[in-house]
């Protein structure tokens, strides 16, 4: 066996450890989340096979096949019937997600993961980058972490590595490394058709800075600046029609849409506020690496 497969085994052991003691521990939430985080909101067809089920600004994504169903992100614990209900209104069943994703592993999306897996049975696919800490419910993540977990530990089915592919049912969504925000933030990019054309969609997680310290004060995360600008410069090289984000505030989902609007999948083709987006999260990181 090789040195990287002799590696991977072992964090695949330990995950399951962790797994196996998560019942007899905590997790709770930060109590001071933002209101719209579980803010209701009604869901909506993006485009094709691909549904917005998450809350007001906390995004959820439902990716429809024929061989069941891809579930991105699950907002808060407390929103897990919310999101539920969301897939359901769709009529689609909460049974069918097979495959869970995350953009990244901190507790505003990944709080329902463990009770949408126990419930459906679902595989829980994560970035190798994050496996720990969805492991532990988030207590090892370098900015959030502490004594108690901030949601349910989940144990991961498949860790997943910059450019691997997940399929279901005739989908193929590539995982894109991003770290930064946490040490295995993720992108997703696939394509999804409709009667009119083939939309190429990028879910991107947005490199926001999430720590005050200095990266120089962060023992547990060394290449935090290198993984930064790593993901920024990535980030800048994408091709796609479509974007959309893990927070709908950072996609202005709610300038491109309302509630009750029709199908339109045109209104969250925009490159223009990608760009500036991006731009923006790249001034903050010179000012962070200068230390203003």
């Amino acid at each position: 066996m090789s040195e990287s497969a002799l590696k991977r085994t072992l964090l695949l052991i330990s995950l399951l450890f962790v797994n196996f003691l998560a019942p007899a521990q905590n997790a709770a939430a930060p109590a001071d989340t933002h209101p719209e985080w579980s803010r209701p909101y009604q869901p909506f067809q993006i485009a094709g096979n691909l549904y917005y089920v998450g809350t007001y600004d906390l995004a959820c994504y439902l990716i429809v096949t024929p061989k069941g169903n891809m579930l991105i992100n699950t907002g808060l614990a407390a929103s897990f019937s919310m999101i539920k209900a969301n897939i359901e209104a769709l009529g689609f069943k909460f049974a069918d997600i097979k495959i869970l994703l995350t953009t990244q592993a901190h507790y505003d999306h990944m709080g329902a993961m463990a009770a949408v897996k126990k419930l459906t049975g679902a595989k829980m696919m994560v970035d190798e980058g994050d496996a720990e800490v969805v492991a532990d419910g988030g207590r090892s993540d370098y900015a959030l972490g502490g004594n108690t977990s901030t949601y349910a530990p989940v144990k991961a089915d498949r860790l997943l590595h910059n450019g691997d592919t997940i399929k279901l049912g005739g989908m193929q969504l590539v995982m894109l490394h991003h770290p930064g925000h946490t040490k295995g933030s993720c992108s997703f990019l696939f394509d999804v058709k409709d009667k009119k054309r083939t939309y190429r969609v990028l879910i991107a997680n947005m490199p926001t800075i999430v720590t005050d310290k200095s990266f120089s004060d962060i023992p547990a995360y060394p290449g935090i600046e290198r993984d930064y600008a790593y993901t920024l410069d990535a980030m800048k090289k994408l091709s796609f029609d479509i974007w959309l984000a893990s927070h709908s505030s950072q996609f202005e989902l709610h300038r491109k849409h309302n509630p009750g609007d029709g199908y339109n999948p045109d209104a969250f083709i925009d490159r223009k506020g990608y760009d500036a987006e991006l731009n923006d999260l790249q001034d903050q990181f010179f000012k962070k690496v200068k230390g203003k």
